[in-house]
Protein backbone atom coordinates (compact mmCIF):
# COMPACT_ATOMS: atom_id res chain seq x y z
CA UNK A 1 0.00 0.00 0.00
CA UNK A 2 1.08 3.59 -0.63
CA UNK A 3 1.28 6.06 2.25
CA UNK A 4 -1.99 7.68 1.11
CA UNK A 5 -3.75 4.31 0.97
CA UNK A 6 -2.57 3.49 4.48
CA UNK A 7 -3.95 6.80 5.74
CA UNK A 8 -7.30 6.24 4.03
CA UNK A 9 -7.60 2.77 5.56
CA UNK A 10 -6.66 4.05 8.99
CA UNK A 11 -9.11 6.98 8.90
CA UNK A 12 -11.95 4.65 7.92
CA UNK A 13 -11.02 2.16 10.62
CA UNK A 14 -10.87 4.81 13.33
CA UNK A 15 -14.08 6.49 12.16
CA UNK A 16 -15.92 3.16 12.19
CA UNK A 17 -14.59 2.33 15.65
CA UNK A 18 -15.88 5.68 16.92
CA UNK A 19 -19.42 5.14 15.58
CA UNK A 20 -20.97 3.78 18.80
CA UNK A 21 -19.70 6.66 20.92
CA UNK A 22 -20.66 9.13 18.23
CA UNK A 23 -24.20 7.75 18.12
CA UNK A 24 -24.39 8.29 21.88
CA UNK A 25 -23.34 11.90 21.51
CA UNK A 26 -25.89 12.48 18.78
CA UNK A 27 -28.78 10.86 20.63
CA UNK A 28 -28.13 12.82 23.82
CA UNK A 29 -28.01 16.08 21.86
CA UNK A 30 -31.16 15.12 19.99
CA UNK A 31 -33.06 14.38 23.19
CA UNK A 32 -32.20 17.71 24.77
CA UNK A 33 -32.43 20.38 22.06
CA UNK A 34 -32.28 24.07 22.88
CA UNK A 35 -33.30 27.16 20.95
CA UNK A 36 -31.01 29.85 19.58
CA UNK A 37 -28.96 31.74 22.22
CA UNK A 38 -30.40 29.42 24.91
CA UNK A 39 -28.10 26.48 24.24
CA UNK A 40 -26.75 26.42 27.81
CA UNK A 41 -26.97 22.70 28.56
CA UNK A 42 -25.86 21.88 25.03
CA UNK A 43 -22.79 24.04 25.55
CA UNK A 44 -22.08 22.42 28.93
CA UNK A 45 -22.35 18.93 27.43
CA UNK A 46 -20.07 19.82 24.54
CA UNK A 47 -17.50 21.34 26.90
CA UNK A 48 -17.44 18.13 28.93
CA UNK A 49 -16.82 16.01 25.84
CA UNK A 50 -14.25 18.46 24.48
CA UNK A 51 -12.26 18.20 27.70
CA UNK A 52 -12.27 14.40 27.39
CA UNK A 53 -10.98 14.66 23.84
CA UNK A 54 -8.20 16.97 25.00
CA UNK A 55 -8.96 20.19 23.16
CA UNK A 56 -7.97 23.59 24.52
CA UNK A 57 -10.96 25.88 25.07
CA UNK A 58 -10.53 29.51 24.04
CA UNK A 59 -12.19 32.34 25.98
CA UNK A 60 -15.24 33.99 24.42
CA UNK A 61 -17.71 36.57 25.73
CA UNK A 62 -20.82 34.73 24.56
CA UNK A 63 -23.01 32.82 27.03
CA UNK A 64 -23.39 29.88 24.64
CA UNK A 65 -21.14 28.40 22.01
CA UNK A 66 -17.53 27.25 22.17
CA UNK A 67 -14.21 27.88 20.50
CA UNK A 68 -11.79 25.01 21.03
CA UNK A 69 -8.44 24.20 19.52
CA UNK A 70 -6.27 21.17 18.86
CA UNK A 71 -2.64 22.28 18.87
CA UNK A 72 -0.05 19.96 17.44
CA UNK A 73 2.95 21.77 18.83
CA UNK A 74 4.52 21.78 15.37
CA UNK A 75 4.53 24.89 13.16
CA UNK A 76 1.89 25.10 10.50
CA UNK A 77 -1.37 26.80 9.52
CA UNK A 78 -4.58 26.92 11.50
CA UNK A 79 -7.78 25.60 9.93
CA UNK A 80 -11.29 25.86 11.31
CA UNK A 81 -14.17 23.36 11.35
CA UNK A 82 -17.62 24.74 12.17
CA UNK A 83 -20.86 23.29 13.48
CA UNK A 84 -24.07 24.98 14.55
CA UNK A 85 -25.60 23.89 17.87
CA UNK A 86 -29.15 25.28 18.10
CA UNK A 87 -32.52 23.62 17.49
CA UNK A 88 -35.88 24.76 16.14
CA UNK A 89 -39.24 25.64 17.78
CA UNK A 90 -40.82 22.46 16.37
CA UNK A 91 -42.71 19.73 18.25
CA UNK A 92 -41.18 16.38 17.27
CA UNK A 93 -43.62 13.88 15.76
CA UNK A 94 -41.26 10.97 15.14
CA UNK A 95 -41.37 7.67 17.03
CA UNK A 96 -37.67 7.58 17.79
CA UNK A 97 -36.78 6.20 21.21
CA UNK A 98 -34.49 9.19 21.66
CA UNK A 99 -36.98 11.80 20.43
CA UNK A 100 -36.90 15.28 21.93
CA UNK A 101 -37.64 15.52 25.65
CA UNK A 102 -38.23 19.25 25.30
CA UNK A 103 -41.78 19.96 24.18
CA UNK A 104 -41.91 22.38 21.28
CA UNK A 105 -38.20 22.11 20.53
CA UNK A 106 -36.49 19.76 18.08
CA UNK A 107 -33.31 19.22 16.12
CA UNK A 108 -35.28 19.25 12.88
CA UNK A 109 -32.40 20.54 10.76
CA UNK A 110 -29.70 18.06 11.71
CA UNK A 111 -27.55 20.23 13.96
CA UNK A 112 -27.28 17.30 16.37
CA UNK A 113 -25.69 15.30 13.54
CA UNK A 114 -23.40 18.24 12.77
CA UNK A 115 -22.23 18.46 16.40
CA UNK A 116 -21.58 14.73 16.72
CA UNK A 117 -19.73 14.70 13.40
CA UNK A 118 -17.47 17.57 14.48
CA UNK A 119 -16.86 15.94 17.88
CA UNK A 120 -15.90 12.78 16.03
CA UNK A 121 -13.54 14.70 13.78
CA UNK A 122 -11.93 16.31 16.83
CA UNK A 123 -11.53 12.90 18.50
CA UNK A 124 -9.88 11.32 15.44
CA UNK A 125 -7.53 14.25 14.90
CA UNK A 126 -6.62 14.35 18.59
CA UNK A 127 -5.49 10.75 18.26
CA UNK A 128 -3.22 11.81 15.41
CA UNK A 129 -1.89 14.90 17.17
CA UNK A 130 1.74 13.86 16.96
CA UNK A 131 1.59 13.67 13.18
CA UNK A 132 -0.11 17.05 12.70
CA UNK A 133 1.55 20.29 11.66
CA UNK A 134 -0.38 23.34 12.78
CA UNK A 135 -3.68 23.68 14.63
CA UNK A 136 -7.35 22.88 14.16
CA UNK A 137 -9.95 25.26 15.61
CA UNK A 138 -13.43 23.90 16.26
CA UNK A 139 -16.27 26.41 16.15
CA UNK A 140 -19.43 25.33 17.99
CA UNK A 141 -21.66 28.19 16.91
CA UNK A 142 -24.93 29.19 18.59
CA UNK A 143 -27.98 30.76 16.95
CA UNK A 144 -27.74 29.71 13.32
CA UNK A 145 -31.52 29.35 13.09
CA UNK A 146 -32.50 32.75 14.45
CA UNK A 147 -31.42 36.13 13.10
CA UNK A 148 -29.18 38.02 13.43
CA UNK A 149 -27.28 34.70 13.74
CA UNK A 150 -24.29 33.57 15.71
CA UNK A 151 -21.56 33.61 13.06
CA UNK A 152 -20.66 37.29 13.32
CA UNK A 153 -20.49 37.23 17.15
CA UNK A 154 -18.19 34.19 16.95
CA UNK A 155 -15.99 36.01 14.42
CA UNK A 156 -15.88 39.03 16.75
CA UNK A 157 -14.71 36.64 19.48
CA UNK A 158 -11.74 35.54 17.41
CA UNK A 159 -13.11 32.44 15.68
CA UNK A 160 -11.15 33.21 12.51
CA UNK A 161 -8.06 34.84 13.96
CA UNK A 162 -5.07 33.35 12.16
CA UNK A 163 -7.25 30.86 10.25
CA UNK A 164 -6.17 29.89 6.73
CA UNK A 165 -9.30 27.94 5.70
CA UNK A 166 -12.66 26.88 7.11
CA UNK A 167 -14.66 23.70 6.53
CA UNK A 168 -18.39 23.24 7.09
CA UNK A 169 -21.15 20.75 6.43
CA UNK A 170 -24.92 20.52 6.31
CA UNK A 171 -27.04 17.40 6.27
CA UNK A 172 -29.22 16.84 3.20
CA UNK A 173 -32.32 14.61 3.46
CA UNK A 174 -32.62 14.58 -0.33
CA UNK A 175 -29.22 12.90 -0.72
CA UNK A 176 -28.68 9.20 0.12
CA UNK A 177 -26.37 8.30 2.98
CA UNK A 178 -22.87 7.59 1.72
CA UNK A 179 -22.85 10.51 -0.71
CA UNK A 180 -21.99 14.20 -0.56
CA UNK A 181 -22.80 17.08 -2.88
CA UNK A 182 -20.72 20.11 -3.79
CA UNK A 183 -21.13 23.35 -5.69
CA UNK A 184 -18.49 25.94 -6.54
CA UNK A 185 -19.27 29.62 -6.13
CA UNK A 186 -22.75 30.95 -5.35
CA UNK A 187 -24.69 28.19 -3.61
CA UNK A 188 -27.07 29.73 -1.06
CA UNK A 189 -28.83 33.09 -1.10
CA UNK A 190 -28.36 36.31 0.76
CA UNK A 191 -30.92 36.88 3.52
CA UNK A 192 -32.47 40.22 4.45
CA UNK A 193 -34.91 39.59 7.31
CA UNK A 194 -37.06 42.49 8.48
CA UNK A 195 -39.82 43.45 10.91
CA UNK A 196 -42.35 46.01 9.79
CA UNK A 197 -45.03 48.02 11.58
CA UNK A 198 -47.73 49.90 9.69
CA UNK A 199 -49.18 52.73 11.80
CA UNK A 200 -52.62 54.09 10.96
CA UNK A 201 -55.45 55.73 12.95
CA UNK A 202 -58.22 53.71 14.58
CA UNK A 203 -61.91 54.39 14.76
CA UNK A 204 -65.35 52.91 14.16
CA UNK A 205 -65.72 50.52 11.24
CA UNK A 206 -68.82 52.48 10.15
CA UNK A 207 -66.75 55.68 9.72
CA UNK A 208 -63.67 54.63 7.74
CA UNK A 209 -63.23 58.12 6.27
CA UNK A 210 -62.19 59.36 9.73
CA UNK A 211 -59.50 56.68 10.09
CA UNK A 212 -56.39 55.28 8.44
CA UNK A 213 -56.93 51.54 8.13
CA UNK A 214 -53.59 49.85 8.86
CA UNK A 215 -54.91 46.49 7.65
CA UNK A 216 -55.85 47.87 4.23
CA UNK A 217 -52.49 49.64 3.97
CA UNK A 218 -50.69 46.44 4.99
CA UNK A 219 -52.55 44.44 2.33
CA UNK A 220 -51.54 46.97 -0.31
CA UNK A 221 -47.93 46.80 0.90
CA UNK A 222 -47.87 43.00 0.67
CA UNK A 223 -49.13 43.04 -2.90
CA UNK A 224 -46.77 45.83 -3.94
CA UNK A 225 -43.73 44.08 -2.49
CA UNK A 226 -44.35 41.29 -5.00
CA UNK A 227 -44.41 43.88 -7.78
CA UNK A 228 -40.80 44.71 -6.91
CA UNK A 229 -39.88 41.20 -8.05
CA UNK A 230 -42.03 41.21 -11.18
CA UNK A 231 -41.20 44.74 -12.39
CA UNK A 232 -37.98 46.02 -10.77
CA UNK A 233 -35.79 42.90 -10.69
CA UNK A 234 -34.43 41.17 -13.78
CA UNK A 235 -36.86 38.25 -14.29
CA UNK A 236 -34.05 35.76 -14.86
CA UNK A 237 -32.58 36.58 -11.42
CA UNK A 238 -33.60 34.22 -8.58
CA UNK A 239 -35.15 36.43 -5.88
CA UNK A 240 -38.07 36.41 -3.48
CA UNK A 241 -39.83 38.53 -0.89
CA UNK A 242 -41.99 36.65 1.58
CA UNK A 243 -44.17 37.98 4.38
CA UNK A 244 -44.33 35.10 6.83
CA UNK A 245 -46.50 36.64 9.54
CA UNK A 246 -49.07 39.41 9.86
CA UNK A 247 -50.86 40.53 13.02
CA UNK A 248 -53.31 43.34 13.56
CA UNK A 249 -56.77 44.40 14.64
CA UNK A 250 -58.80 44.05 17.82
CA UNK A 251 -62.45 43.64 16.84
CA UNK A 252 -64.62 43.28 13.77
CA UNK A 253 -66.08 46.76 14.13
CA UNK A 254 -62.85 48.61 14.94
CA UNK A 255 -60.49 49.85 12.26
CA UNK A 256 -56.97 48.79 13.18
CA UNK A 257 -54.43 51.47 13.95
CA UNK A 258 -51.38 49.24 13.55
CA UNK A 259 -50.33 46.02 11.88
CA UNK A 260 -47.05 44.15 12.34
CA UNK A 261 -45.45 42.01 9.67
CA UNK A 262 -42.32 39.90 9.51
CA UNK A 263 -40.65 39.09 6.25
CA UNK A 264 -37.57 38.00 4.37
CA UNK A 265 -36.00 38.98 1.05
CA UNK A 266 -33.55 36.65 -0.68
CA UNK A 267 -31.55 36.48 -3.86
CA UNK A 268 -28.57 34.74 -5.48
CA UNK A 269 -27.44 37.97 -7.17
CA UNK A 270 -25.02 40.30 -5.37
CA UNK A 271 -26.37 43.38 -7.16
CA UNK A 272 -29.97 42.60 -6.21
CA UNK A 273 -28.89 41.76 -2.67
CA UNK A 274 -27.69 45.34 -2.33
CA UNK A 275 -30.82 46.77 -4.01
CA UNK A 276 -33.65 44.88 -2.32
CA UNK A 277 -33.62 46.65 1.09
CA UNK A 278 -33.83 50.04 -0.62
CA UNK A 279 -36.61 48.93 -2.95
CA UNK A 280 -38.61 47.59 0.00
CA UNK A 281 -38.23 50.89 1.86
CA UNK A 282 -39.14 52.93 -1.23
CA UNK A 283 -42.33 50.90 -1.74
CA UNK A 284 -43.35 51.27 1.89
CA UNK A 285 -42.71 54.99 1.85
CA UNK A 286 -44.78 55.59 -1.27
CA UNK A 287 -47.81 53.58 -0.17
CA UNK A 288 -47.87 54.90 3.38
CA UNK A 289 -47.49 58.51 2.25
CA UNK A 290 -50.35 58.07 -0.21
CA UNK A 291 -52.64 56.55 2.45
CA UNK A 292 -51.71 58.82 5.36
CA UNK A 293 -50.00 56.04 7.33
CA UNK A 294 -46.58 55.76 8.90
CA UNK A 295 -44.25 52.79 9.01
CA UNK A 296 -41.30 51.49 11.00
CA UNK A 297 -38.96 49.13 9.14
CA UNK A 298 -36.40 47.27 11.26
CA UNK A 299 -33.71 45.13 9.62
CA UNK A 300 -33.23 41.94 11.67
CA UNK A 301 -30.63 40.04 9.70
CA UNK A 302 -28.49 40.60 6.64
CA UNK A 303 -26.55 37.48 5.64
CA UNK A 304 -24.36 37.52 2.54
CA UNK A 305 -24.58 35.09 -0.35
CA UNK A 306 -22.82 31.82 0.45
CA UNK A 307 -19.99 31.29 -2.03
CA UNK A 308 -17.90 28.13 -1.87
CA UNK A 309 -14.24 28.28 -2.89
CA UNK A 310 -13.48 25.80 -5.73
CA UNK A 311 -10.11 24.92 -4.17
CA UNK A 312 -11.73 23.72 -0.94
CA UNK A 313 -14.34 21.78 -2.90
CA UNK A 314 -11.53 20.06 -4.80
CA UNK A 315 -10.18 18.90 -1.45
CA UNK A 316 -13.60 17.51 -0.50
CA UNK A 317 -13.98 15.75 -3.85
CA UNK A 318 -10.46 14.32 -3.88
CA UNK A 319 -10.62 12.97 -0.32
CA UNK A 320 -14.18 11.61 -0.44
CA UNK A 321 -13.35 9.77 -3.67
CA UNK A 322 -10.18 8.36 -2.10
CA UNK A 323 -12.14 7.20 0.94
CA UNK A 324 -15.29 5.82 -0.64
CA UNK A 325 -14.72 5.47 -4.35
CA UNK A 326 -15.96 7.23 -7.50
CA UNK A 327 -19.52 8.38 -8.21
CA UNK A 328 -20.13 9.26 -4.55
CA UNK A 329 -19.94 13.01 -5.12
CA UNK A 330 -22.90 14.80 -6.71
CA UNK A 331 -23.54 18.35 -7.83
CA UNK A 332 -25.43 20.53 -5.36
CA UNK A 333 -28.28 22.72 -6.60
CA UNK A 334 -28.47 26.39 -5.77
CA UNK A 335 -31.09 27.32 -3.18
CA UNK A 336 -32.75 30.43 -1.79
CA UNK A 337 -32.16 29.03 1.66
CA UNK A 338 -29.72 31.06 3.73
CA UNK A 339 -26.83 30.13 6.02
CA UNK A 340 -24.72 32.40 8.19
CA UNK A 341 -21.74 30.16 7.42
CA UNK A 342 -21.53 32.63 4.55
CA UNK A 343 -20.19 35.22 7.01
CA UNK A 344 -17.09 33.09 7.63
CA UNK A 345 -16.57 32.66 3.90
CA UNK A 346 -16.35 36.44 3.48
CA UNK A 347 -13.28 36.39 5.73
CA UNK A 348 -11.34 33.23 4.83
CA UNK A 349 -11.40 30.61 2.05
CA UNK A 350 -13.77 27.75 2.72
CA UNK A 351 -16.75 25.73 1.57
CA UNK A 352 -19.76 23.88 2.92
CA UNK A 353 -20.53 20.40 1.64
CA UNK A 354 -23.87 18.62 1.82
CA UNK A 355 -23.85 15.31 3.71
CA UNK A 356 -26.38 12.71 2.61
CA UNK A 357 -28.62 11.49 5.43
CA UNK A 358 -31.45 9.96 3.41
CA UNK A 359 -32.47 6.37 4.13
CA UNK A 360 -36.04 5.58 3.11
CA UNK A 361 -35.98 2.25 4.99
CA UNK A 362 -35.96 4.16 8.30
CA UNK A 363 -38.14 7.01 6.96
CA UNK A 364 -35.18 9.36 6.85
CA UNK A 365 -36.54 11.25 3.87
CA UNK A 366 -38.51 14.18 5.32
CA UNK A 367 -37.41 17.74 4.52
CA UNK A 368 -35.51 20.10 6.79
CA UNK A 369 -37.62 21.68 9.55
CA UNK A 370 -40.27 18.96 9.36
CA UNK A 371 -41.65 17.65 12.67
CA UNK A 372 -40.96 14.17 11.22
CA UNK A 373 -37.37 14.89 10.22
CA UNK A 374 -35.07 11.88 10.72
CA UNK A 375 -31.38 11.66 9.81
CA UNK A 376 -29.60 8.39 9.12
CA UNK A 377 -26.94 8.11 11.83
CA UNK A 378 -24.64 6.18 9.49
CA UNK A 379 -24.00 9.50 7.77
CA UNK A 380 -21.78 10.63 10.65
CA UNK A 381 -19.18 8.03 9.73
CA UNK A 382 -18.88 9.48 6.23
CA UNK A 383 -18.82 13.08 7.41
CA UNK A 384 -16.22 12.41 10.11
CA UNK A 385 -13.92 10.47 7.79
CA UNK A 386 -14.11 13.20 5.15
CA UNK A 387 -13.45 16.12 7.51
CA UNK A 388 -10.56 14.27 9.14
CA UNK A 389 -8.98 13.54 5.77
CA UNK A 390 -9.50 17.07 4.47
CA UNK A 391 -7.95 18.68 7.55
CA UNK A 392 -4.93 16.37 7.34
CA UNK A 393 -4.57 17.01 3.61
CA UNK A 394 -4.73 20.79 3.99
CA UNK A 395 -2.28 20.95 6.91
CA UNK A 396 0.21 18.67 5.15
CA UNK A 397 0.12 20.62 1.90
CA UNK A 398 0.37 24.08 3.52
CA UNK A 399 2.86 23.65 6.37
Amino acid sequence: MSASQVRVTEIKRLARRLSKKQTGWRRHLHMYPELSTAEHKTTAYLKKEIRKIGLTQLPISLKTGILAELRSGSPGPTVAVRTDIDALPVTEMTRLKFKSRHEGCMHACGHDVHMATILGTAALLAGMKESLSGSVRFIFQPAEERPPGGARPMIENGALDGVSAIFGLHVDPHLPTGKISLRDGVTMSSVYDFDLEIVGRSGHAARPHECVDAIVVASEVIQSLQTILSREVDPITPALITIGRIQGGAARNVIADHVTLTGTARTLCKKQSRRLPGLIKKTLSGICRARGADFDLKPIANYPILENKPGINRLYRKNFTALFGPKKVQDCDQTLGGEDFACYLQKVPGAMFRLGVQNKKIKADKPWHSSEFIADEQSMYYGTALLTAVVLDFLESHH
